[in-house]
């Protein structure tokens, strides 16, 4: 009995590691899957994937697009920025230490593309510095679930571009990109709503597009003070011609 259970001890000994190994699961890599099941992040140096917007304000913005958690919403920028949409928009609305907002063809927040809403895509992207949001309509409060419902479904053209971490828009906003590099020219946007004098989106593309280096805006032209003009004399009156005679009767 003594040696039937040394023997199980240690057929128990050996073969448990054999045992083990089959429970394991082997390492897969970001490449071919992610955490709960997300599509693959995808690189921060793909061409396809990194808009570019040349501000009014001196440069180059690189935008990082991330289709693996709002790819409706990226497939919309390209889109556009293909159909030079965002050539010359301005920003209409630049709330200090909040956030920039563009992609408004009539200037004044209303507007947007021919193209149809685009769905909420809530994700886990928070709304850090440099986030790049959808910008939708809004609900009243105390609105019913459907007027909420096509609110958060309302997206269309227009972004904005976050200034300072701004978390409590996480999950209500779709967040489809974040901005890698120029982030200064973004900070030198015009202030207001809307500015006085607004600034621009140059020119948008996506890197993919072989797109030309940045080129400043052409001066504005200077405004020449007005004409002096020198008095003049006045023109010599003619003389006066009296007629001599005398009255008769």
């Amino acid at each position: 009995m003594r040696f039937f259970t040394l023997f199980i001890a240690l057929f128990a000994l050996l073969a448990g590691p054999a045992f083990a190994a089959k429970k394991l699961k082997p390492v897969q890599t970001a490449a071919t899957t992610t955490t709960a099941g997300r599509p693959p992040v995808p690189s921060a140096t793909d061409p396809e994937n990194l808009l570019y917007l040349d501000l009014s304000t001196g440069g180059r913005v690189v935008i990082w697009l991330r289709p693996d958690a709002a790819p409706k919403m990226v497939e919309r920028i390209k889109t556009l920025t293909r159909q030079h949409f965002y050539d010359g928009l301005k920003f209409h609305r630049v709330i200090e230490g909040f956030m920039a907002q563009t992609g408004d063809p009539k200037g004044d927040g209303t507007g947007g593309s021919t193209l149809p809403d685009v769905p909420a895509e809530f994700n886990f992207l928070p709304h850090v510095r440099g986030a790049v949001s959808a910008a939708r309509e809004g609900s009243a409060e105390g609105a019913t679930v459907e007027e909420v419902t096509k609110a958060e479904n309302s997206a269309n053209s227009q972004f904005f571009i976050v200034f300072n971490p701004t978390l409590k828009l996480d999950r209500k906003y779709t967040i489809f990109g974040r901005v890698i590099s120029g982030m200064e020219y973004v900070d030198a946007v015009a202030r207001g709503e809307p500015p006085v004098n607004p600034s621009r989106i140059l020119h948008a593309y996506i890197a993919a597009d072989s797109p030309p280096a940045y080129a400043p805006p052409p001066p504005a032209p200077v405004a020449l003070p007005p004409a002096t003009l020198l008095p003049t004399k006045p023109a010599p009156k003619p003389p006066v011609v009296r007629q001599s005679g005398r009255k008769g009767g």
